[in-house]
């Protein structure tokens, strides 16, 4: 998952998208490091926080959109 790519493009801090997702920051942290998969809620979520499709966020395609 490019979690931790998008995240760190923004400048964007662990604790500060678990706090904006409403999660806590070690989930964010074992999403990033692929202990745990986010639910399908969860994916939604952190696409339309970084304004891109799930297929780029997991992935599936290089195009953000």
């Amino acid at each position: 998952m490019r979690l931790r790519e998008l995240r760190k493009s923004k400048g964007i801090s662990q604790l500060k998208l678990a706090l904006d997702l409403n999660t806590n920051q070690n989930t964010i942290s074992r999403y990033e490091t692929g202990e745990r998969e986010p639910c399908i809620s969860e994916l939604i979520r952190i696409a339309d926080y970084f304004d891109v499709s799930i297929d780029y966020l997991v992935g599936r395609t290089d195009s953000p959109r």
